[in-house]
């Protein structure tokens, strides 16, 4: 489905990424898959992929310069890239209204840094990178929280920083749609992630989480991979725009 492109992933040493990226390389794709400190997590990740169709780049996304840089490094003398994975992200459960207010600005810069900052500038290297080569596809993994906030409040700049982004996205794929540059957002649930079982920690446990849930049951990281995958493909380019809801029916728009 995907063979003869090249993508990059971004953080792809665990969770979402990860399963993305693995994805990816099954569907015949060449992965550049980015990490921070975990190059392990992102080989294992692509361990079935041939050599030849993986890649390793390594960025620290709380650096605004190794943002700035991370598309160049993931070309590396590449022609062309043709779609980018923006999944690199933090969530901190700090920062609440109630929190002191040196913690709150602290969570605030540190999330808005990689979840808006690093994603907006690789978001808008991609688009120059399309647009002189004939297109290309922009997956941003967003949130739930995007459209309907955290049950947590400690974790409010996450779901602020989350909408930031799926608007960037947003005008993206209306500014460039006739470069043909397609952007997709897509918004999970609670997925089977450890990003999700520390959130839930804070809820009361896994199975208080699951009691909220339309199917009683975590999104599976592969349901987001595979979804991931068919954007890329170009098999439906006017879904380009859509923000894409994975969470078994528990929210509904």
């Amino acid at each position: 489905m995907l063979e003869g492109k090249t993508i990059l992933v971004t953080g792809a040493s665990k969770g979402i990424g990860a399963e993305i990226a693995r994805q990816l390389g099954r569907d015949g794709a060449t992965v550049i898959a980015h990490y921070g400190s975990d190059r392990a997590g992102a080989e294992a990740a692509l361990s079935d992929t041939p050599e030849d169709r993986k890649h390793f780049v390594q960025a620290d996304l709380s650096s605004s310069e190794a943002a700035w840089q991370l598309f160049a490094s993931a070309l590396d003398g590449r022609e062309r890239i043709h779609g980018i994975v923006n999944n690199a992200a933090t969530m901190i459960f700090d920062g609440g209204i109630d929190d002191p207010r040196d913690t709150w600005d602290d969570v605030w810069e540190r999330t808005f840094r990689i979840n808006v900052f690093s994603a907006a500038a690789i978001l808008r290297e991609a688009v120059h990178h399309f647009r002189q080569h004939g297109g290309g596809a922009i997956v941003g993994i967003s949130s739930w929280a995007a459209q309907k906030g955290v049950t947590n409040p400690r974790s409010i700049a996450y779901a602020a920083s989350k909408a930031a982004i799926k608007a960037a996205y947003n005008t993206a794929a209306t500014a460039y749609a006739r470069d043909n540059i397609q952007t997709y957002v897509i918004a999970p649930g609670v997925v089977d992630t450890q990003m999700s079982r520390d959130f839930a920690e804070t809820q009361g446990g896994r199975s208080v989480v699951e009691s909220r849930l339309a199917m009683g049951e975590w999104v599976p990281p592969s349901d987001i991979a595979a979804l991931a995958a068919f954007c890329l493909s170009g098999k439906c380019r006017h879904l380009s725009g859509a923000t894409l809801d994975v969470n078994g029916a528990s929210y509904i728009r």
